[in-house]
C-alpha cells in the first residue's frame, strides 16, 4: 500500500467527512455523559499544506483553503474551519479535530498500521492526556474495542481504499462493530466513483440489521483535466454512509451541503445527495 493521505489533505473529501465528524462530536457533547472516538485509519494527524505533497496536488486548494476566510460560513461549517484556523499552516486529521474539541472525561483511540505515519500519530498525540494511538489493523483492532467502556461513541471508518477489496472489508467491519455495540455512531467514509460497491454497501447495511442510515454525498463535477499530478484518476465525488446519525444531524447537514456544492464545485454537474436509507428523524 502506498496511499500518503498528505496528497490529499484538506480537500473536498476532507472538508466533507470533517465536517459531519464535527457535527456528531457536538452532539455527543450536548450530555454530560463521556464518550469515546474510534479512529481506525487515523494517519499522522497533521499535515504541513505548504509541503510539496499538497501543493503537487493543489487538492487543499481546491477544497478547504476555498473556506478558509470566509467570514460567516454556515451552520457547523463555522466550528470545522475555527479547528482547522488553530493549526494553520497545517491541516489536521480527524485524531488532532477530535483530540481540539474533546472534553477531560471524553476519549480518542485513534489507529494506524502503518509505521511512519504511526510514529507522526503518536508525537501529536503524546501531550493530549485523554488520547491513545495503537499501531495496528483498524479493523482488527476495532473488534476488541467493541463495545466501549463508556456505551456512547463515534468510530470513524476512513480507510484508503488501495485494496481490491476494501469495500467488502469497511462494510463488514461495520457490521461485526454495530453487532456488538448497536447503539453506536458509525461513520464510514467513501470515494463515491465506484457506483455498484457503493450500492451493494449500503445494501449490506441495510439488511444487517441497522435501524438508521443515512448517506450524505458530494460530487464537485469533473474538472478539465480529472488526472491526479501523482497518478491515477482524481477523485471528483465522495461520501459518508452514518449508522445511527443523532437527531438534528441530517438538517445540519442539509445546511452545509448546498453551500459546499458552489464554493468547492471544480467543474460542470457539480451536487450533492442527503437520502435517508432507513429509519427517521
Amino acid at each position: 500500500m502506498n496511499y500518503r493521505h498528505a496528497y490529499h489533505a484538506g480537500n473536498f473529501a476532507d472538508v466533507l467527512k470533517h465536517s459531519a465528524f464535527v457535527a456528531v462530536l457536538l452532539h455527543l457533547k450536548k450530555k454530560d455523559k463521556p464518550f469515546a472516538v474510534i479512529d481506525t485509519h487515523a494517519g499522522r494527524g497533521l499535515y504541513d499544506l505548504s509541503g510539496e505533497e499538497a501543493v503537487l496536488t493543489g487538492e487543499a486548494a481546491a477544497g478547504v483553503a476555498r473556506l478558509i476566510d470566509e467570514a460567516r460560513p454556515p451552520g457547523v461549517l463555522a466550528v470545522y474551519l475555527d479547528v482547522v484556523r488553530s493549526f494553520a499552516p497545517h491541516y489536521p486529521g480527524s485524531p488532532l479535530i477530535a483530540a481540539r474539541l474533546l472534553r477531560q472525561r471524553d476519549r480518542l483511540i485513534a489507529i494506524e498500521k502503518q509505521e511512519d505515519e504511526f510514529r507522526a500519530l503518536e508525537r501529536e498525540l503524546a501531550p493530549i492526556k485523554q488520547t491513545r494511538a495503537i499501531k495496528g489493523d483498524g479493523y482488527e483492532e476495532l473488534k476488541k474495542l467493541m463495545p466501549p467502556a463508556e456505551r456512547r461513541a463515534m468510530i470513524l471508518i476512513d480507510p484508503p481504499y488501495e485494496e481490491p477489496d476494501e469495500f467488502k472489508a469497511a462494510i463488514g467491519a461495520t457490521i461485526a462493530a454495530h453487532r456488538r455495540f448497536a447503539t453506536g455512531i458509525f461513520l464510514l467514509w467513501y470515494p463515491a466513483k465506484e457506483r455498484p460497491q457503493v450500492a451493494a454497501s449500503s445494501g449490506e447495511l441495510l439488511t444487517s440489521g441497522v435501524k438508521s442510515l443515512l448517506k450524505l454525498e458530494l460530487d464537485v463535477g469533473v474538472p478539465p483535466d480529472p488526472v491526479s499530478p501523482h497518478g491515477g484518476v482524481r477523485l471528483t465525488a465522495t461520501g459518508l454512509l452514518v449508522v445511527n446519525p443523532p437527531y438534528g444531524f441530517s438538517g445540519e447537514m442539509n445546511a452545509i451541503l448546498p453551500y459546499l456544492t458552489r464554493t468547492l464545485a471544480q467543474g460542470k454537474g457539480a451536487r450533492f445527495v442527503l437520502e435517508r436509507l432507513k429509519g427517521e428523524e
